[in-house]
């Protein structure tokens, strides 16, 4: 392991302590304001800003909580997202049946995809799943350690994301992953990335 490995695994292990007290904090004072999480540097591109990758910031890996609350996985896809952020997708369908499988999975898992069947390229899709903590902290401390994901602590929760050039079309590429409680929020995209995508979807999910 090298030392700056070694260096981001300290750090995520003392996010961890810090964000477990704060979750059992939350539980009697209810969901943090989002208008006051913590959030990267304000130098992001807009596009990775809100739905993938890119934040410059210290990472602050795989948070989850030891204390869990029970989160129901939502079952629309079109009820996650608000208003603008639907503005944003203007006409581009819902889960056409090009892509399936889409909507509610036999596990309650729900895949969201926004695309043109015609487009090459251009989307975004969603998948909200059940993911314990364990999984999850191995999985987030991978793509921090190992792929060069951003990773912070905003809305009680853990953000992990990265942008890409796409290598066919002169677009770009990411992901973007969210867990909380449980659940996982794991979200990629082309060319597609609404302002406040996946900050909608935390709070139709969580709030």
């Amino acid at each position: 392991m090298t030392t700056s490995t070694a260096r981001r695994r300290r750090t995520i292990a003392a996010a961890t302590l810090l964000l477990a007290v704060a979750g059992v904090l939350a539980a009697c004072a209810g969901e943090p304001d989002t208008s006051t999480s913590a959030a990267p540097p304000s130098s992001a591109t807009q596009q990775s800003a809100d739905a993938g990758a890119g934040e410059p910031s210290a990472t602050a890996s795989p948070t989850p909580t030891s204390t869990v609350a029970v989160v129901e996985l939502p079952t629309d896809c079109s009820a996650l997202l608000t208003d603008s952020v639907r503005a944003e997708l203007g006409d581009t369908p819902l889960n056409d049946p090009a892509f399936a499988p889409t909507g509610v999975q036999a596990d309650g898992t729900l895949i969201c995809v926004w695309r043109h069947p015609s487009a090459d390229t251009v989307g975004i899709m969603t998948t909200i799943s059940k993911m314990s903590r364990g999984p999850a902290l191995d999985m987030l401390n991978k793509l921090a350690d190992e792929d060069g994901f951003t990773c912070y602590t905003p809305d009680g929760g853990t953000r992990c994301e990265k942008t890409w050039p796409n290598p066919t079309y002169p677009v770009t590429d990411g992901r973007t992953l969210f867990w909380r409680d449980d659940v996982l929020i794991d979200t990629v995209f082309s060319d597609l990335a609404p302002s406040g995508y996946t900050a909608a979807i935390v709070a139709s999910v969580f709030d």
